[in-house]
């Protein structure tokens, strides 16, 4: 039992904080706040929210949705589009 959307085919959905997207992911979202210059503590201010909630995003801990990685990219000034790009690029390049 499985569907197909957008040219992908969702035969069984596999549990994601474990998967090889899910790493690249949060490496990703490291990489940017670390080159941004600032602390986990930092980038939970500009959410809002405890430092906790960055360390077990960071750690694997916690999934994120799409909500909540787009106000994260807004407070790094990072484009949305082109990061999802880089993930894509990422991903692609990793099932050659």
């Amino acid at each position: 039992m499985g569907y197909t959307l957008l040219g992908y085919n969702f035969g069984f959905v596999k549990k994601t904080l474990n998967s090889k997207e899910n790493k690249v992911l949060l490496e990703m979202l490291y990489q940017l706040r670390a080159s941004s210059g600032l602390r986990q503590s930092d980038l939970a201010d500009l959410l809002n929210v405890p430092q906790s909630f960055i360390s077990k995003i960071e750690s694997g801990e916690r999934r994120i949705d799409f909500i909540e990685l787009r106000e994260i990219l807004k407070c790094l000034r990072s484009d949305i589009i082109e990061f999802l790009t880089e993930f894509e690029n990422k991903i692609n390049a990793g099932r050659k």
